[in-house]
């Protein structure tokens, strides 16, 4: 029961801060400005790894490297201490429980980059409706715009209504039921098989 209360915790104030350092990641490629509360928010709680990591991993292009590698490293050492605690035998030594390791870390950023627009899709898509003029709405649309752009290009309006919400919304779960849910205890399997 007490490994079930620690794996919980460890998991969701993890998997926060993976999401916090990925909202700061998306923000700074969408060029969305931080003066907003939820921008002042991330650099808050964030500030105080991002910037001297920064200093050893500089921008590439207007990619903040430092956010994205430290939500890796975040998503890494979360699963490295959640089968630390798991009774199951393994080897952190070993290279293929690293790869593999490396890999789930990976596939955590996708599946909280995932989580993360599917939030923010169904936000945009609720103020549009209820308060289009929200100051949350240039926040909203710096992370969902990459991708509802191109869909709306491909899908006219339906009776004046944009449906690409709700079609990126299906690709979401489509990803994170099929890609994701297939192919993590893949990789986690692997991990306890390397050991």
């Amino acid at each position: 029961m007490f490994a079930n209360a620690l794996d919980f915790l460890i998991r969701n104030i993890a998997e926060f801060f993976i999401l916090v350092l990925l909202t700061r990641f998306y923000l700074q490629a969408s060029r969305v400005s931080f003066k907003h509360p939820v921008g002042q928010f991330v650099l808050a709680l964030t500030n105080w790894i991002v910037l001297p990591v920064r200093r050893v991993v500089p921008p590439v292009r207007n990619l903040d490297t430092a956010s994205l590698l430290l939500a890796w490293a975040c998503a890494f050492l979360m699963h490295l201490i959640l089968l630390a605690i798991t009774p199951w035998p393994f080897i952190f030594g070993s290279p293929l429980s690293i790869i593999a390791l490396m890999l789930a870390a990976v596939l955590e950023l996708f599946k909280m980059s995932l989580y993360l627009l599917f939030a923010a899709t169904i936000g945009q898509a609720l103020m549009s409706w209820i308060s289009p003029y929200n100051p949350m709405m240039p926040v909203l649309e710096g992370i969902t715009g990459p991708f509802l752009r191109p869909l709306r290009r491909m899908i006219p309006t339906v009776g004046g209504i944009d449906i690409t919400p709700w079609i990126l919304i299906l690709i979401i779960q489509l990803l994170l039921s099929v890609v994701v849910a297939s192919l993590e205890p893949y990789i986690l399997q692997n991990v306890r098989i390397a050991t």
